[in-house]
């Protein structure tokens, strides 16, 4: 997956965006037409400034939809696992949507070759 990471007023080390691109291609094993991602991970100040939370937002295109989600947390990688869990669930409802309609398309087809043989 062609995948672009912002990393908002910090600069991500290479590991953590290992860590994205690897958890990511995962999500082909559930839809294997994903054509790109962008994610966004963004330090936020706490109340005390020592202590910041990571927020990570992940966009992915499909053909015909787009997934978002954006998750908080206290490290980046606890944010990319809880949002690749919202981001599998997005996309078997994305595939359920996909066979309703073909499902639905075909039901049409069939009924109408079944009332012009009559």
């Amino acid at each position: 997956m062609k995948l672009q990471v912002h990393s908002i007023h910090f600069d991500a080390d290479r590991k953590l965006l290992e860590f994205i691109q690897s958890k990511l291609n995962k999500l082909d094993t559930f839809y294997d037409r994903i054509t790109g991602g962008e994610v966004f991970l963004k330090l936020d100040k706490g109340e005390s400034t020592k202590v910041k939370g990571k927020t990570l937002e992940v966009k992915i295109s499909l053909p015909g939809a787009t997934l978002f989600v954006r998750e908080m947390a206290t490290t980046f990688e606890e944010a990319m696992d809880i949002a690749i869990e919202a981001l599998k669930i997005q996309l078997k409802r994305f595939k359920e949507k996909i066979k309703e309609k073909s499902v639905g398309s075909r039901q049409v087809i069939l009924d109408l070759s079944m009332t012009t043989e009559s």
